[in-house]
């Protein structure tokens, strides 16, 4: 991945969804409790991948909370409840899957969060780094003027940001 000199922005047009999803392996010792469910989000995100129409934008993985997680990037929630209900698409039995076999276990732990964004209220800042996260799905570009706050880039007008002493 190329790195990007200086300080760049994400910017994605209108609003989107962020939906973070991981798991924790409680018991390792029982592969054959963890390892569906570890193997089960690589087929879900190349199907998303393979139709345009799906809403999904992306994904960026990593260790968080004690194991495996995705933030994943949606044009919208309504897409993400469309594909997370879908009976045709790969989540649905694979979270039935789970719910038979696995989830009064304790031998995983599995999270989500999901995020409604508003457009332009939110801030992604990237200081020589390649595009990871909404820069890889959206628009990456340099952050312009260096004196712009953090308030001034999700939208606020001044008088929406209390004084602080010393600022």
């Amino acid at each position: 991945m190329p790195v990007f000199a200086g300080r760049r922005v994400a910017h994605l047009d209108g609003d989107f969804a962020v939906f973070l999803i991981g798991m924790r392996i409680n018991r390792p010792w029982k592969p054959h409790k963890w390892l569906p469910v570890f193997t089960a989000m690589r087929p879900m995100i190349r199907e998303l991948e393979a139709d345009p129409d799906s809403g999904f934008l992306g994904a960026t993985q990593g260790v968080f909370a004690g194991g495996p997680a995705l933030v994943q990037y949606w044009r919208s929630f309504e897409h993400l409840e469309r594909y997370a209900r879908n009976r045709d698409a790969r989540h649905l039995p694979a979270w039935r899957h789970f719910n038979q076999r696995v989830r009064d276990s304790g031998d995983i732990g599995i999270w989500h969060e999901t995020y409604r964004v508003r457009a332009g209220e939110y801030e992604a800042i990237y200081g020589n780094m390649p595009r990871v996260g909404l820069a890889a799905v959206g628009e990456h570009r340099p952050i312009g003027s260096t004196s712009a706050t953090a308030a001034r880039r999700i939208g606020l007008r001044p008088d929406d940001v209390p004084a602080v002493d010393g600022y």
